[in-house]
């Protein structure tokens, strides 16, 4: 049997992908595999109100296992309420929903070893043929790009007695700071049940999960929240992009087709992945031919434009990772909170104007400005197209 598409791996830009073609597309023959016992792993993820558009929420609203119409930050000198709508999906909700309606298109528990823009090899040396592969078994390592790391530990806690949360804490910076940028994120889900995720910006993540444990369970005491018991914990890294060779990094792909984070896909500076992968799935789904030429040719295009437009967004990683002493890097996000709601939702959003971005620029620089300048122009067009 030959298919249309066969899909390496069943995160979320592929299960998306899956997903989406499965409602608009039902005729086509498609088979997502994915290597793990059921799909998307063991994530939530998350996106702001405004980063999708009204029809993509909708199609989107199965998955979403809780929202909220404002969240909250902190900072030791600033704490303020955003009122933009917020959203979390949790990877026991994504799996159960898709799963369910992809039937016989899902593979799991089963291992590929190799694959080519159309064919993919399974451990068991099945070969199976597509006009199309897309491999979505996400971050690979590359030369072509400076990276820092979002190193995070999350826990999904019940607790004794009601939190008395009423919206998300998307940063909470008054926490100690170690090798760079740290805060934790919190999610409440239900009266009594939340998720802590100890999240730290740093050069090279070395602290192991026993530490990011206890930095959870410090947090929660000092709320005065007791646990009860943990549910579930989610850990990962994911790459924060300060420079980098587009072109060798396509390169690298060979022809092969690539999604989600192996695409380079995701917000550089925040890490979030999801808005990119909703407009994939619908541009995959709105294509007349899935053939891995046409594949490959749209996912780079796509990726290019992504990578040109957030230019300014890696100029504020490297501000970020390269200025001033580790533990003031909050200071930098801080002041950033201190702007208007319109500019921080269009940086969540990936589109930031002309104006914002000097906004964010202008006026006293939370990291000396004789640093700013040096990690400003760090990794220009030598090596690495900024």
């Amino acid at each position: 049997m030959t298919y249309d598409l066969i899909l390496a791996g069943g995160g979320l830009a592929n299960g998306l992908i899956a997903w989406r073609l499965k409602q608009l597309r039902p005729e086509l023959r498609v088979l997502c595999i994915e290597e793990q016992p059921h799909m998307g792993g063991n994530h939530t993820w998350s996106f702001h109100e405004s980063d999708l558009t009204a029809e993509q929420h909708r199609w989107l609203q199965p998955l979403v296992m809780q929202s909220w119409a404002a969240y909250d930050v902190h900072f030791p000198q600033r704490s303020r309420r955003l009122n933009s709508g917020y959203a979390s999906i949790t990877s026991e909700r994504f799996a159960d929903v898709i799963q369910a309606d992809l039937g016989d298109a899902l593979r799991t528990g089963q291992r590929i070893s190799r694959l080519t823009p159309s064919a993919v090899v399974m451990e068991s040396g099945e070969q199976l043929q597509a006009l199309a592969v897309i491999d979505g078994r996400g971050v690979q390592p590359t030369v072509n790009m400076v990276l820092g790391q979002q190193a995070f530990l999350g826990q999904l806690l019940r607790l004794r007695a009601p939190h008395g949360l009423t919206a998300p804490i998307i940063m909470d910076a008054r926490v100690a700071q170690y090798q760079g940028y740290r805060f934790v994120y919190v999610l409440p889900f239900t009266a009594d049940t939340l998720l802590i995720e100890d999240t730290h910006y740093v050069d090279q993540h070395s602290f192991s999960a026993a530490q990011l444990r206890q930095h959870v369970a410090e947090y929660a005491a000092a709320q005065g929240w007791e646990i009860a018991e943990c549910l579930r914990e989610e850990q990962g890294v994911l790459p924060i992009t300060l420079a980098g060779d587009f072109a060798g990094f396509w390169r690298e792909a060979a022809g092969q087709p690539r999604s989600g984070l192996r695409a380079g896909l995701f917000h550089c500076t925040t890490g979030y992945s999801l808005p990119h992968a909703v407009r994939l799935a619908d541009w995959i789904a709105a294509q007349p031919s899935l053939n891995a030429e046409a594949l490959d040719r749209g996912i780079r295009a796509m990726a290019q434009q992504a990578w040109n437009s957030q230019r300014f967004y890696r100029l504020l990683n490297r501000m970020l990772f390269l200025a001033g002493r580790p533990a003031n890097r909050w200071q930098v996000m801080q002041r950033f909170y201190g702007l208007s709601e319109g500019l921080i939702s269009r940086f969540y959003a990936g589109r930031s104007t002309l104006a914002d971005k000097l906004r964010v620029l202008t006026g006293k620089p939370p990291v000396p400005i004789n640093e700013a300048v040096k990690a400003a122009v760090r990794y220009l067009p030598k090596h690495y197209e900024n």
